[in-house]
């Protein structure tokens, strides 16, 4: 198990403070690795704790972008097919500079957009921020076996795997909007304005 925090704002984020406590907040979740990744703008943060299984380096570190920049997720879980999904994506032409699934991910992202979700077989939940489309995807396995939280507020949205990772902003509500419904993929266009 990893631990996902992140947030993604109409302007850019003034105090960052949050992003790095959310995730030490859930540091039982990953002990092996932590990180933290900003986008240029300073709009979009990511945070992760990772439990390295499949690929033990440092290739495998998260927050990841992609050989071009453009792409950076944050990622929980296992992608049971992800083997043979590389295969395929190297037939496509990609490359890799590790073993691991989230980089599988990426990939599969690049080559079929938000429809990358109907190839993965696996338990997850992550974040993939597109700066090319300036969207963040979220997205959970079919059964919901990955924990995504998430808040939208003042035109911020953020996210986490556990409660407690959001609740260590003081100022957010302590509330749970029990009408909202579990969807199987979230998308969100900071750019759109969506609250």
């Amino acid at each position: 198990m990893c631990g996902i925090v992140g947030i993604a704002g109409r302007t850019a984020v003034v105090d960052r403070r949050w992003l790095g406590a959310g995730r030490d907040a859930m540091r039982h979740r990953g002990p092996d690795d932590q990180g933290e990744w900003w986008s240029g703008d300073g709009r979009i943060g990511f945070g992760h704790c990772r439990l390295a299984i499949i690929d033990l380096s440092p290739a495998a570190h998260q927050p990841m972008q992609d050989a071009s920049g453009s792409l950076c997720i944050v990622f929980n879980g296992e992608i049971y097919n992800y083997v043979d999904l590389r295969d395929e994506l190297i037939k496509k032409g990609h490359l890799f500079r590790s073993d691991s699934d989230t980089e599988v991910l990426l990939a599969a992202y690049r080559e079929w957009g938000s429809d990358c979700l109907v190839h993965l077989n696996g338990m997850f939940s992550f974040a993939l921020y597109d700066a090319g489309r300036d969207c963040v995807l979220m997205a959970r396995d079919r059964a919901g076996e990955k924990p995504l939280f998430y808040s939208l507020s003042n035109g911020e949205l953020r996210f986490a795997s556990e409660l407690k990772a959001l609740m260590a902003d003081g100022s957010t509500a302590r509330r749970i909007d029990p009408e909202l419904r579990y969807r199987a993929g979230l998308q969100w266009l900071p750019h759109l304005g969506a609250d």
